[in-house]
């Protein structure tokens, strides 16, 4: 293992402006549950996977080519413009991986990749294998930021080469990182260079800033600064334009604004998550209304059939929500990592690990617009404004942002768990896990988690400590929870909350054991009147999870025209069971519950009639089965809606 100073996913324990500090994932070991067996899968299929198609597309034929007498005759550039991206994300993930644990696999992967990669760099620092390509043989160099994507493919050189570095302790790929961010340093920040706007996908200025907290050279900080003040960072208000691109450029927002402490960075990343939290996001997490440009639309502008969700998007949230909880340890904050993490973000992955979802509606069928790929016999060579979105997972897309992606966010996933403070620890996720670290004055600890979560709501945990020590234990308790209760050593303790954290403070000792109970319920969900899509419709979640209505579960129904009956009286469906089913899509809770659906007149009825006659149509009883919406999509192509109509019974 590489670096032992606790640097975390964002390393933050020298930054003037966080209020937690990072545990790097070395220290935290995820036990058998929920999230283990998903980066098991991550390590046995899903990067084993990118990494073979990258290979087999010839995406790391673009970097040899550059360097190798005889490739340039033989190939061409292959894939998108910013396919360079994907193999740096592959880096990242693997080095996440080696951050976990050592796997000589992994390990040998990212030595063959690494030195696929330095060679084809140039002698002032420059790489990019779309601009260096005999395509376009004068190399001219940041013309087409916004298309070639220079900046945002050396955002992710530089990224992975931080985690690399951590991982192994090994340099070669970092400093070819520090000898590209010095190039960048002296084309823009040094010489002013002008004329480039705004005009392409942010990501460098986060990853400049931890380039900064790597190196410790003040230098990538300045440029990071540069890059948001030229595009007027401390004025954004609204968030809005490509999602992926907005939440990029807010983490790195937030990055700068925990080194410097700018208010004007403050008042304009709280201005712009209100804005996405309060009126553009999906119940799930997800961000991204407009499948056109993949871009956040007007407030409350939320379609289900035609959400984009990109995934991508929704680790961006991630990455800015968790930047946001280091700053100030609100629940808030966390509260959207979660929702975001267990739905938005999870829905793109496939239970094998090896599958992936590019965008992320709340309702698809088969026959809809956004799945149809026919063109119009009168406009044969374009599909018109459609999202060409199958309904099932795919193993690789032409640019495939989303698949190298997600395997780096599953990689990293402990890193999230956990925080420290002055005052304390800080859990912010559950799941059967330990982290092996120490609290701010040394002191070593050892603390354990052990739980059913997300499908149950116990907790419990046990704390061993070198000496006795007095500090605080913060746990969170999720927005969802309405009842909760914690015990120490079998003892109710009295609860005090920390801006959505109980504190549990008392002098700890080796044997101490704590148990978090937190109510778990469905919860009936109804969304803001002005989301006109949702009026008259209800969502269920059960915990962190968000649930949907997929036809596999519902035979013989069509589940676009069923609604669910809610009791007037009590608030509640009518004959709720929920069950887990150990063998069911990997082990889920289902929730089943009474419904109605047209009977057969309806086939016959006119497109449009009066209230009156609507009244003399009849509902055909069903019992309707929902499933976690993260699950849908792994059986058969299947109809699914989340938001579903409701009759009041």
């Amino acid at each position: 293992m590489g670096d032992k100073e606790g640097k975390g996913i964002a390393f933050v324990n020298n930054s003037p402006f966080a209020k937690l500090k990072s545990v790097p994932i070395s220290a935290v070991k995820m036990d058998e549950g929920f999230w283990k067996t998903r980066m098991k899968n991550n390590v046995e299929k899903g990067i084993p996977s990118i990494y073979g198609f990258l290979k087999k597309e010839g995406i790391l034929n673009n970097f040899i080519r550059i360097y190798k007498t005889g490739y340039q005759e033989r190939t061409e550039h292959t894939g998108h413009t910013d396919a360079d991206g994907s193999v740096y994300k592959l880096i990242e993930a693997a080095s996440f991986v080696l951050q976990s644990a050592d796997n000589p696999k992994i390990k040998n992967m990212l030595d063959e990749v690494i030195n696929i990669i330095i060679p084809a760099q140039d002698e002032d620092g420059y790489i990019n294998t779309f601009t260096y390509s005999i395509e376009r043989p004068s190399k001219e160099k940041f013309i087409g930021l916004r298309d070639y994507q220079e900046l945002f493919s050396a955002g992710h050189l530089f990224q992975a080469a931080v985690a690399h570095h951590r991982a192994t302790g090994e340099k070669r790929l970092l400093n070819c990182a520090i000898k590209f961010a010095d190039y960048l340093y002296r084309m823009f920040n040094s010489n002013k260079k002008t004329g480039w706007g705004a005009n392409y996908h942010p990501l460098i200025e986060m990853s400049l800033i931890e380039l900064y907290r790597e190196t410790k050279d003040k230098k990538y900080l300045e440029l990071s600064e540069f890059f948001l003040n030229h595009i007027g960072f401390g004025s954004l208000r609204e968030i809005m334009g490509h999602a992926v691109q907005a939440t990029y450029l807010t983490s790195g927002g937030a990055d700068y604004y925990i080194e410097t402490g700018k208010k004007d960075f403050w008042d304009s990343l709280s201005s712009q998550w209100k804005s996405m939290v309060k009126t553009k996001s999906y119940i799930t997490g997800g961000i991204g209304s407009r499948y056109q440009v993949e871009a956040f639309g007007a407030p409350y502008e939320l379609p289900n059939e035609g959400a984009y969700g990109e995934t991508c998007s929704s680790i961006g949230s991630i990455y800015w929500n968790w930047r946001m909880l280091l700053i100030t340890g609100d629940s808030s904050f966390s509260d959207v990592m979660e929702r975001t993490l267990y739905n938005g973000f999870l829905s793109g992955i496939s239970l094998g690990g090896d599958k992936f979802f590019y965008a992320n509606p709340l309702l698809f069928s088969p026959m809809s617009l956004f799945a149809n790929r026919t063109s119009q016999p009168w406009n044969k060579p374009r599909n018109g404004l459609r999202m060409h979105y199958g309904g099932t997972r795919q193993s690789w897309y032409r640019c495939p942002c989303c698949l190298s992606n997600s395997i780096r966010m599953i990689a990293s996933i402990p890193g999230y768990f956990f925080s420290t403070s002055k005052e304390g620890i800080w859990v912010h996720l559950y799941d059967n896990c330990s982290l092996n670290w120490h609290l701010a004055d040394g002191t070593n600890f050892i603390l354990s988690q052990k739980s059913k979560y997300p499908w149950e709501g116990k907790i419990e945990m046990k704390i061993s400590v070198e000496k006795e020590k007095r500090f605080s234990l913060f746990l969170r308790v999720p927005s969802w929870c309405k009842e909760m209760q914690v015990l120490v050593n079998d003892e109710k303790v009295p609860l005090k909350l920390a801006n959505g954290y109980v504190q549990v403070s008392r002098v700890w000792k080796e044997t101490d054991k704590l148990t978090l109970d937190l109510e778990m319920k469905v919860n009936i969900m109804s969304a803001n009147k002005r989301v006109a899509e949702d009026r008259g419709k209800v969502a269920l979640q059960r915990g962190p999870i968000v649930y949907c209505f997929e036809e596999a579960d519902n035979p013989h129904i069509s589940i676009l025209e069923a609604a669910l009956n809610i009791d007037r009286d009590k608030k509640s469906m009518v004959n709720l069971e929920e069950r887990y089913h150990d063998e069911l899509l990997g082990g889920v809770v289902s929730l089943k519950a009474s419904g109605v659906i047209p009977d057969s007149s309806e086939l016959n009825a006119p497109l449009y009639r009066t209230f009156e006659q609507e009244q003399h149509l009849g509902d055909k009883d069903v019992l309707l089965t929902a499933i976690p919406y993260y699950a849908w999509a792994n059986r058969k192509l299947s109809e699914m809606i989340v938001w579903i109509p409701c009759r009041l019974k």
